[in-house]
C-alpha cells in the first residue's frame, strides 16, 4: 500500500501571527526579528520578499533594501500560543502527527482512502485550521515526507498540491536542486560547479557519483531527487541538549556583564534541566568575538542538574576560553548528554538543605515563572532576556527565533 503523507506549512508564520493582533499590517511588508543593527530577520512578509528580504538576512540590509517595511521584534510566547492551537486542532483531526517545528506539520493519512479521501480530507482540514486559528496554511499531499514537503513550498503562498503516486520524478524533474530539504548553499555551488542545477539532472546521475562527490549524504540526496524517501512519521521529539546564546547589541569586553549572562544562562538550563526531570553529562561554553572568530571548550562531567555543580564549571570554562580578552560578541552555553533522572544526593554535601533549596526555587518558578527567583549574581544587565522559553521537553520543537540580543 502506498503511503499518503501529508506537509502542512503556515505562511510567513510569525508575521501572520501579528497580523492577527494588529489588522493594520495585512497587506503591508512586514519583517520579524532583532530590531537593532545587529538584528537577523526571522521571518518576512512577500509583500518585503518583492524587494529582497528573507529570512537569516541581516536587519541592517532589510532595511536598506525595504525601509518602508513595518519592523516588529519576536515574541515568542505569542507564536507558541497560536502554533499550540493549529497543534489541538491537527491532533483531533489525524491519527498520526509529527510537529517537525513550529509552523510544520507531518500526518499519516495512510488507509483513510478506504474511508474518505485522503486530499477532500486534506482540503477540509486546511480550512478548520483558517477558519478556527485565522492563519493561513498550505499543504502538499504525496507518498513520503520530501514530495509533500517540495509540494507545499510550490502550493504556497495559501494553497494546496497533490502529487499521485508514481509522478514523484516528473513533479520534481524541473524544479532546482535547492528545493530539496538538506541541500543547502555550500552544497548548492558544488553541484553548480558540476553543471547541475535542476533535479532531472541528478536523476540521470549515477548514485555512485553522487556518494563519491558528497559521501554518505549522496546516497539520500539522490534518493531524494528521485522521489524516494522511507523517513517515517515521528510523533515525539526527543530533545539530546538544551542551550542558551545571546548576541550583545555593542561588542563588549565587560567581564562583569559577560559573567552575569554567563551565570544566568546556566541557572536557568539547570531549572528546565530540573523541570524535565534530566540530567546532563556535558557542558559546553561559546564565545564568538567581534572578528567572528568562534571558539568554544567542553567538559565531561558526573550526571548532575544542581546549580552548585553546574555553575561553578561554567564560569570555569568560560574564564579558560576568554583568554584573547578582545571584544566579545556572542556568548552561549550548551548542556548535552541529557538523561533521564533527579538529581542524586551527595553523602559528602549538605544535602536535605540544597535538596530543599533547590525545590522550594522551582516550585516558585513553575507558579511565577522562571524569572521569578534568581540568584543576586545573575540580576545584572546581562541576564534580561535569560529565560522565559517554556518547557524544552514536552517532545515540540523550539520556538527559532533569530539570535536574541541584549
Amino acid at each position: 500500500m502506498n503511503r499518503n503523507i501529508l506537509h502542512l506549512d503556515l505562511d510567513t508564520f510569525f508575521v501572520s501571527c501579528e497580523r492577527l493582533i494588529n489588522s493594520k499590517l495585512i497587506g503591508k511588508p512586514v519583517i520579524v526579528g532583532g530590531t537593532g543593527d545587529r538584528g537577523v530577520v526571522s521571518a518576512a512578509s512577500y509583500e518585503s520578499r518583492k524587494f529582497g528580504v528573507h529570512s537569516g538576512m541581516p536587519i541592517k540590509m532589510a532595511k536598506q533594501l525595504c525601509p518602508q517595511a513595518f519592523y516588529i521584534r519576536g515574541n515568542a510566547g505569542i507564536y507558541t500560543k497560536y502554533s499550540k492551537q493549529v497543534t489541538d486542532i491537527l491532533q483531533e483531526q489525524v491519527p498520526i502527527l509529527e510537529k517537525a517545528s513550529v509552523d510544520e506539520f507531518y500526518a499519516d493519512l495512510t488507509g483513510m482512502d478506504r474511508f474518505f479521501g485522503c486530499y477532500k480530507f486534506a482540503k477540509e482540514l486546511r480550512y478548520k485550521v483558517i477558519k478556527e486559528s485565522g492563519l493561513p496554511i498550505s499543504f502538499g499531499l504525496s507518498i513520503n515526507k520530501t514530495v509533500s514537503k517540495v509540494a507545499t513550498n510550490e502550493a504556497k503562498p495559501d494553497s494546496q498540491l497533490k502529487v499521485d503516486a508514481g509522478f514523484e520524478k516528473i513533479f520534481l524533474q524541473p524544479l532546482s536542486i535547492k528545493k530539496i530539504p538538506m541541500v543547502g548553499e555550500k552544497t548548492f555551488r558544488t553541484f553548480c560547479n558540476l553543471g547541475v542545477k535542476n533535479i532531472g539532472l541528478v536523476q540521470q546521475m549515477p548514485v555512485e557519483m553522487m556518494i563519491s562527490v558528497f559521501g554518505k549524504n549522496g546516497r539520500i540526496i539522490w534518493e531524494r531527487a528521485n522521489g524516494i524517501d522511507r523517513t517515517p512519521i515521528i510523533q515525539y521529539h526527543e530533545r539530546k541538549s538544551i542551550s542558551s546564546e545571546r548576541t550583545y547589541g555593542r561588542d563588549t569586553t565587560d567581564i562583569t556583564k559577560l559573567k552575569t549572562t554567563i551565570h544566568a544562562m546556566a541557572e536557568n538550563l539547570a531549572f528546565q534541566l530540573r523541570s524535565g526531570n534530566k540530567l546532563t553529562s556535558c557542558i559546553t561554553v561559546k564565545v564568538r568575538y567581534s572578528d567572528f572568530q568562534t571558539y568554544s571548550k567542553q567538559l565531561k562531567i558526573p550526571y548532575t542538574a544542581a546549580d552548585h555543580n553546574l555553575i561553578p564549571q561554567v564560569l570555569e570554562l568560560f574564564d579558560k576560553l576568554y583568554s584573547r580578552r578582545l571584544l566579545i560578541r556572542l556568548v552561549g552555553v550548551r548542556y548535552s548528554g541529557l538523561t533521564e533522572g533527579l538529581y542524586q544526593i551527595d553523602l559528602f554535601e549538605n544535602t536535605h538543605r540544597t535538596v530543599n533549596l533547590y525545590k522550594a526555587m522551582d516550585a516558585i518558578r513553575i507558579k511565577y515563572g522562571d524569572r521569578s527567583i534568581m540568584r543576586a549574581a545573575t540580576m545584572g544587565e546581562g541576564s534580561r532576556t535569560i529565560g522565559g522559553q517554556g518547557n524544552p521537553f514536552n517532545g515540540q520543537p523550539p520556538i527559532v527565533l533569530a539570535h536574541r540580543h541584549q
